[in-house]
């Protein structure tokens, strides 16, 4: 094909790329105006827009067929009735515009409605209120140029917010989340008063979401959804709330998968889910229900990220805004249509009064009579026109054709029965009226204040917030991952992985964790899980390592180079890039470890190395204490030891923990624990400490203080455990009718302990407290009239100790309107701090301890 235009026979050809793009812009413009991309003042895509329209056309109150709906809406929609269902399908489910009856699909199952001959829709009072005026609606012709179709609907709320919205249009999409509809209310009137505002998606699903890089709805913001997971008991969870964009078949589908591929291990999965989601997930009585509840949001959709992209049509063209600005130009364009409202009112009621005021002109001066003996219609309307000039300067206007017109129909019996005294109730009454415009006119936005908030007060009693915001932790997948996977070493050959079945077990892990590798020429590397993995000969040391983890310290002695010095060193390896050799010990060839061992709490050995013989050593036999040594990075060359040779180094004694106990805090916004300073201190924890929690129900559990713990359930207690620590409750027996107290001690025991005698449902507990020399005021309710004193109680002095399972004594025998807790200020827990040790010689190049370990033919030598 040539690129010029020829004519042959009467056909005409073109160049076919121009075509294409004149094609494909005309394609990507109807696209995104026309179908992908919501108006910013209705809010709806023009779909939803003539199903909206179709459905107020057909409009009286009763419900029609769907499928009555959809045929109509066909006259404006050039597309199928089957994209038609849908979107009035997905309108109906979110339960703002349209009132629905029969079966219109489950939001949770994602199950579809019936067919639309089944069921039934009608427009709700909130719809006609809001989204409707004929008199302020810019119309255009339908596609067949038949019908009048709205350009934009007079939508008075801002409706794109409310309801969310997705779409993919040729180059560019949309997704807006839906809000609250009172607090779009709360923020549009905030915006009118001139101050600031926030707004967060709220769905339908409720469940959790963390809002924190949300952005406003912009561009490169996202937020985090998750499910409302509950613990029913030690082997069984229950999902009672959903992420938004998923259904309980999505989740179950991704629980499935998950469990299929080791992620998580599960026993089953039941879907009871009706018209609210319960989905119960049953546990193997091995598995923690914490873990397990980490593991679904890491590796299921029980936790699915968002991004938001706020695209709407402004005018003619798509534009990207934030939620916020979004918010602005609907509440300005709400204010904008309610002046057109008032507008258009304030000309009816004064058309309303200056006819009002002809017709009482026209009847009390009797110009209908001067009509009689006319005898040509132009000098009846003249005759009319001449009477009336003398009362006419009053008017608002002058008086027209069609005015004089309209009193040439006003029949006889409305003359004959003219009452002046009502004519006048009914000017006075349109003078009010138009006084009161007026006054909404000059007062506009207060007006519209009062407009969102009646909206408010009609519709929004029941629309409070179903998704709870929460800043959600970060979940490690390598710690909640189950092992699934069984690990295996070849130490000689230098291969590890999964499938040397014939090798030596080493431990189960999980197949997204990372294997540290120690080997005897002082090398480390750090590979993922494979079935099988060159790593070298001579492997020391394999295990699986954690990123950042401060606490697991290496201890190792090495010799530099064949015949080199022999240094020692303690160290952690906190990052590292994977698959790449680190040397350890040094890059000199012939560098060889003589002993290594890893401590996962840091712990200190003592060792026996053991020289060669040589005549110029008088001691060839030294003791080595680890804890002597500061533990650094992995790159420093360590402590020297000897420049004589070694024949050995044995352990001599095991070691403990150098590190000090590890301080750790609980974060009340996540409830979660954290070594991070975040929230409340609990205190310095070390070896077997615990967390103890009592929780209203009078149930204790002794909890270990590892940062997987979770505490969802609302605590009367939650502190670190102190064992000779006595605990005191005070209880209102509901069978007795009298307040109790008791004092006893805790069993160091993983077993749920329950201290609460009375199962009454009237019982319950008014205090529970952990500390000494506590007091407690008893203010007492008036007793026929009569008032006591208040008295004051020491509570160590009143109680003794006594088991768990007692009673305990009566507290008062009178009726108690409230009691007091005194609690003498806490004294603060001194940290323990483990201090490295004062040099006893010299400092090396590395700034380590150089010790006098052995002498020469008797004169002092500093190795």
């Amino acid at each position: 094909m040539t690129t010029e235009e020829y004519s042959h026979e009467g056909e005409s050809l073109k160049k076919v790329s121009g075509l294409y793009k004149d094609w494909f812009l005309d394609y990507a413009s109807y696209v995104i105006l026309d179908r992908a991309i919501p108006s910013i003042f209705d809010g709806l895509k023009p779909v939803q827009r003539r199903i909206m329209h179709s459905m107020r056309e057909l409009e009286d109150g009763r419900y029609n067929k769907v499928a009555n709906i959809v045929g109509n809406t066909m006259k404006y929609h050039p597309h199928g009735d089957a994209s038609i269902t849908d979107a009035m399908v997905g309108i109906g489910q979110r339960e703002l515009l349209i009132d629905t009856q029969g079966n219109w699909g489950n939001i949770y199952t994602g199950d579809s409605a019936a067919a639309a001959r089944y069921i039934e829709a009608r427009l709700t009072p909130f719809a006609l209120e809001v989204v409707f005026n004929p008199k302020t609606t810019e119309w255009t012709k339908s596609y067949d140029g038949r019908n009048n179709e709205p350009i934009d609907l007079p939508v008075k709320f801002p409706l794109l917010l409310a309801q969310g919205v997705e779409g993919i249009g040729v180059g560019l999409s949309t997704k807006i989340l839906p809000h609250n509809f009172n607090e779009l209310i709360n923020a549009s009137v905030a915006h009118l008063k001139g101050k600031k505002f926030e707004l967060y998606p709220d769905f339908l699903t409720a469940g959790f979401l963390d809002v924190s890089e949300y952005n406003d709805g912009h561009r490169g913001g996202k937020v985090r959804a998750r499910a409302r997971i509950n613990q029913v008991d030690k082997h069984t969870l229950m999902i009672t709330e959903l992420p938004f964009s998923k259904t309980t078949s999505d989740l179950i589908d991704s629980v499935l998968k998950a469990n299929e591929k080791g992620k998580i291990k599960i026993k089953k999965i039941e879907d009871n889910t009706s018209d609210k989601v319960e989905i119960l997930i049953h546990l193997h009585n091995d598995m923690s229900p914490d873990k397990t509840i980490d593991a679904l949001y890491a590796f299921t959709d029980c936790q699915v990220t968002i991004s938001p992209n706020a695209c709407v049509i402004v005018g003619d063209k798509p534009m990207f805004l934030n939620v916020s600005e979004i918010l602005r130009r609907n509440t300005e364009h709400t204010k904008e249509l309610l002046n057109k409202e008032l507008e258009i009112e304030l000309h009816e009621l004064q058309e309303s009064w200056h006819f009002s005021s002809l017709e009482r002109i026209f009847i009390e001066n009797r110009i209908y009579h001067d009509i009689e003996e006319v005898k040509s219609w132009e000098d009846v309307l003249k005759t009319i026109d001449k009477g009336l000039k003398p009362h006419t300067k009053h008017l608002l206007r002058a008086v027209t054709e069609e005015d004089i017109l309209k009193l040439t129909e006003i029949r006889i019996k409305r003359i004959s029965r003219f009452d002046l005294d009502k004519f006048k109730e009914n000017i006075a009454s349109l003078e009010g009226q138009i006084e009161q415009v007026k006054h909404n006119l000059a007062n506009l936005t207060a007006y519209a204040i009062e407009y969102y908030l009646n909206i408010q007060k009609k519709y929004g009693k029941d629309r409070q917030r179903k998704t709870e915001l929460r800043i959600f932790d970060t979940i490690d997948a390598t710690k909640v991952a189950v092992a699934n996977e069984k690990f295996y070493a070849n130490f000689e050959e230098g291969f590890i992985g999964t499938s040397l079945k014939k090798d030596q077990y080493m431990f189960d892990c999980s197949d997204i964790d990372d294997i540290i590798t120690f080997r005897k020429d002082g090398s480390m590397k750090v590979v993922k899980v494979e079935a099988k993995t060159f790593i070298g000969k001579d492997i020391l040391h394999v295990a699986v390592w954690k990123k950042n983890d401060k606490r697991t310290v290496y201890n190792m002695i090495y010799r530099e180079g064949r015949e080199g010095p022999y240094y020692m060193k303690r160290f952690s390896v906190t990052g590292v890039t994977r698959n790449t050799d680190y040397p350890l010990a040094s890059d000199k060839k012939g560098s060889e470890t003589l002993y290594f061992s890893a401590n996962p709490n840091g712990e200190a050995e003592t060792v026996t190395v053991l020289l060669k013989p040589n005549p110029r050593i008088r001691k060839n036999k030294m003791e080595i204490n680890f804890s002597d040594l500061a533990i650094k990075g992995r790159d420093s060359k360590g402590n020297l030891v000897t420049k004589y040779a070694v024949k050995k180094v044995d352990l001599k004694e095991e070691g403990v923990s150098t590190l000090a106990p590890r301080r750790i805090w609980f974060d009340d916004t996540v409830r979660r624990l954290n070594a991070d300073v975040r929230g409340t201190l609990l205190g310095s924890f070390k070896g077997d400490d615990k967390i103890l929690t009592i929780n209203t129900n009078g149930e204790v559990k002794l909890v270990s203080f590892d940062l997987g713990n979770r505490f969802d359930d609302e605590y009367l207690v939650l502190e670190k455990w102190k064992p000779e620590q006595p605990i005191t409750c005070i209880y209102y027996d509901g069978e007795k009718d009298i307040y109790f107290i008791k004092r006893f001690l805790l069993e160091n025991t993983v077993n749920i302990q329950t201290f609460m005698p009375s199962e009454h449902p009237k019982s319950f507990i008014e205090n529970v407290i952990v500390a000494n020399d506590a007091t407690a005021e008893i203010i007492f309710a008036k007793d026929k009239g009569k008032e006591r004193d208040p008295e004051t109680i020491n509570i160590d002095e009143f109680i003794t100790v006594k088991g768990i399972k007692a009673i305990g004594n009566q507290f008062t025998k009178f009726k108690v309107k409230a009691i007091n807790i005194t609690i003498p200020e806490p004294v603060e827990e001194e940290p323990e701090v483990y201090e490295d040790p004062e040099p006893t010689g010299d400092m090396d190049e590395e700034g380590g301890i150089i010790g006098d370990l052995f002498q020469e033919d008797g004169a002092n030598e500093t190795e």
